[in-house]
């Protein structure tokens, strides 16, 4: 397993016990997601709206079944079919859209010359655990029968997602291994909820995590899984650190900052991954919380954390 150095060093300043990173300091401000019940409504109706991509970039919304569409991007001066990679959002399985995350779907775009298919999918508030997964490989599927009609290079397909939807796409990698139909070549997990069982456990930096809290992540799961986190049966393909043999899934990069809830989850599964011999690389950004990169663009150690996840896909071939 690789573990990517940082070139932005964390120097943990002696004379302060903060343990956030210098260019995330006012993290500490920041409150958690609300995740009660009439919050999730309000979030849900909140729709965000697209960012319109400019001259160089096409999108359009293409409906895969009656659960699931694909917010398609696709660079608009291509010479022969790109590969593509199937992206699904984040939002602790209670809410979110793909439009949420247009502009990191714009600069994959941009910065590599792939097609990014950013899935709308059912969430566990529509339809419990493993309705996202299987609403996901149904989009992973079309590209794989129809990306020729669309410019895709059917043969490259990756899958990545961002914290619920980290999820589901690790998720997704084991049900398409089980169902031994299209295989994708490559997971892009950014700080995924893996493990329903992290809401048993304490934690010692709790009153340090921002963005997402064990509050919040008791309800998520309870919600996408249907009944009380950490009880046995629960489907690896909801939880996939639930999985006791990895082996035989594509190879996979996994990014998470060092004071987010999911930071042992994560590290324990691309330990795992490793394990099984399964090429994974793990990147851990010192003092970042959780969807930090979402809350501090303009820091160098964000636009590293960028960086570092297009260089993962260019190591394996995804690039125009």
């Amino acid at each position: 397993m690789q573990h990517a150095p940082l070139p932005i060093p964390f120097r943990e300043d002696p004379m302060s016990k903060s343990p956030y990173h210098p260019e995330l300091a006012l993290a500490r401000f920041l409150p958690n997601v609300p995740s009660g019940p009439r919050m999730v409504k309000l979030m849900r109706k909140a729709k965000p709206r697209g960012i319109d991509p400019g001259p160089d970039v096409t999108v359009q919304e293409i409906v895969i079944s009656p659960t699931v569409s694909i917010r398609l991007f696709l660079p608009t001066n291509t010479v022969g079919p790109v590969p593509a990679m199937l992206w699904m959002h984040g939002g602790g399985h209670l809410f979110g859209t793909p439009e949420q995350d247009d502009r990191s779907s714009i600069a994959f775009v941009r910065e590599l010359g792939i097609a990014v298919a950013a899935a709308r999918y059912r969430l566990g508030s529509d339809a419990p655990a493993p309705a996202s997964v299987e609403d996901c490989y149904a989009a992973l599927q079309a590209l794989a029968t129809r990306g020729e009609e669309w410019g895709i290079d059917q043969t490259r397909l990756a899958i990545g997602g961002a914290s619920a939807g980290g999820g589901v796409a690790a998720g997704l990698a084991l049900y398409a291994l089980d169902q031994g139909g299209v295989q994708p070549q490559f997971q892009l997990l950014v700080y995924p909820m893996l493990d329903d069982r992290t809401v048993l456990r304490s934690h010692a930096d709790a009153k340090y995590h921002r963005g997402w809290n064990t509050k919040n992540n008791r309800h998520g799961w309870t919600t996408y899984t249907g009944g009380e986190p950490g009880r046995p049966g629960v489907s690896p393909y909801a939880a996939p650190a639930r999985r006791e043999d990895l082996t035989g899934l594509p190879p996979a990069w996994i990014g998470v900052g060092a004071i987010d809830l999911f930071h042992d989850e994560d590290a324990e599964y691309a330990r795992r991954l490793d394990a099984a011999g399964v090429p994974c690389e793990l990147y851990v950004v010192p003092g970042a919380t959780h969807g930090f990169d979402q809350m501090f663009t303009k820091t160098e150690v964000v636009k590293d954390f960028w960086r570092q996840q297009v260089n993962a896909l260019r190591s394996v071939g995804f690039t125009a």
